[in-house]
């Protein structure tokens, strides 16, 4: 199915979210929306990807 991922078009065969983010390889900590929306991370598993979702990820960024 065609996911948007952080504004980039790509092609998945994850059907959760949380097997979508552990496919892309992130590492905690992050956040994540979904269509717009906050997920909590313990929600992430159990939130289906359907055709067309757009996925956010982000990450804390330090600096000084």
């Amino acid at each position: 199915m065609k996911i948007t991922f952080n504004g980039q078009a790509i092609e998945s065969t994850e059907h959760t979210l949380q097997a979508f983010i552990d496919s892309m390889g992130a590492k905690e900590p992050y956040a994540v929306a979904l269509n717009g929306q906050f997920v909590p991370r313990s929600q992430c598993q159990s939130t289906h990807l359907a055709q067309g979702d757009s996925i956010e990820l982000l990450s804390p960024i330090q600096g000084g």
